[in-house]
């Protein structure tokens, strides 16, 4: 079975080809797959059948490539549709964008929408495009075709697309509103001493920091427990950095303590917030705790607080994952995290090409682990599930 890697070097190598040599590398392709290969490489490049037996038929006769010669001028032929009509890739990456899956760190991506469905919606805007041309443009774009997996509890496929859907309406009605919507998470634990960081960074030959063998808790100073929130509008991030466990308490007085740093200046007239978040951990969405602990804070802050979590076995789409964790790693690889102050000067010296800023601070407070919430606490909470995917959608409100 070729690797998706393979074949897109394949695809790329091809579309490098003038018409006779593509012609011939299509057919030489076909012929290396064996049986059933024409029609495995017309759904792989787009081109047709014809063509494809048309290269085998020259290649197994021996014709004279001479003779053949150019079949058009240079610059012959129809001119493609993204030249002729440069709107039709953006208005087709829009409808790729709220439809796709994959890995985002990857740059190989997929979509759970068929070409058909794409050049149908097109058409419906009146966009004559066929359902090959929307494929080249997909191909060239490294998207492929995939189906849905599932995951043990993430329940169907169709709900967990709702879901996703769901979320991108609500980040476009809070920046029509201007809403503050932040994702949040946290970050792996890391300890906290001269400790090996993976990762390499430049240094003098024979300078590189000398580090413990051995990464037992027992050498280390402490542990930093990194609680994350990214802005997605205003692409802003603060990370609020523990020293004792991942309570459902730690992850509320995070946002907290971004809202009086950073949220109440940038939306000083907002009377709502909106947060997404993980199914599972500290801000899970069967966590009691993370519930209550919310309702106080929205009970102090006025606030109208929207939850909207993503389904189990996604964690990966959460924006802050590779929006602003991803960079936080790339920043301080190589470096040992031997201090509290290293780690928020790491985290705060991050940047990136899009203007990405963080700010951190040390959060000093214990976290009692195992906390449970009273009942009578419960019925307090002020909570009103939506109808779209009740379990994973709520709101809290404290007034």
């Amino acid at each position: 079975m070729i690797s998706n890697e393979l074949i897109q070097n394949k695809l790329q190598y091809l579309s490098n080809l003038n018409e006779l040599d593509a012609r011939h590398y299509v057919a030489l392709w076909a012929m290396e797959l064996g049986w059933g290969g024409i029609s495995k490489v017309k759904k792989l490049t787009g081109k047709s059948m014809d063509t494809i037996r048309k290269g085998i038929h020259e290649i197994q006769t021996k014709s004279d490539i001479k003779k053949i010669g150019r079949l058009r001028r240079v610059g012959g032929g129809r001119k493609k549709i993204v030249k002729k009509n440069p709107k039709i890739k953006q208005n087709i990456e829009s409808i790729l964008e709220e439809n796709t899956a994959g890995d985002p760190m990857s740059s190989l991506k997929w979509t759970n929408k068929s070409t058909y469905a794409i050049a149908r919606e097109l058409n419906e805007k009146g966009q004559n495009i066929s359902e090959d041309t929307v494929g080249r443009i997909i191909k060239k774009e490294k998207y492929t075709l995939q189906s849905n997996r599932k995951s043990k509890e993430g329940g169907s496929p169709e709900k967990r697309d709702s879901q996703f859907r769901y979320i991108n309406k609500q980040v476009k009605i809070c920046m029509k509103k201007k809403i503050p919507f932040i994702s949040v998470d946290t970050k792996k634990k890391e300890l906290v001493g001269e400790f090996k960081n993976s990762g390499r960074r430049w240094m003098k030959k024979g300078q590189a920091e000398e580090v413990n063998i051995y990464d037992y808790p027992s050498l280390a100073k402490g542990k930093a427990v990194p609680y994350g929130i990214y802005e997605i509008i205003e692409n802003n991030g603060f990370v609020n950095v523990g020293i004792s466990g991942d309570t459902s308490e730690f992850a509320v007085n995070s946002i907290k303590r971004w809202w009086k740093n950073i949220g109440e200046k940038n939306y000083p007239t907002s009377k709502e917030l909106f947060i997404c978040a993980d199914c599972g951990g500290s801000n899970g969405n069967k966590n009691k705790l993370w519930k209550y602990c919310l309702y106080k804070f929205a009970r102090i802050s006025k606030l109208k607080i929207t939850v909207c979590h993503y389904p189990p076995g996604t964690s990966k789409w959460n924006k802050i994952e590779h929006k602003m964790f991803s960079f936080i790693s790339m920043n301080w690889r190589g470096k040992p995290l031997s201090s509290y102050e290293t780690i928020v000067n790491l985290i705060e010296g991050t940047r990136t090409d899009k203007g990405l800023k963080i700010r951190a601070k040390i959060d000093k407070r214990k976290y009692k682990k195992g906390k449970k919430v009273q009942k009578e606490d419960i019925k307090k909470i002020k909570l009103k599930v939506h109808s779209i995917n009740p379990e994973w959608n709520y709101t809290i409100n404290g007034n």
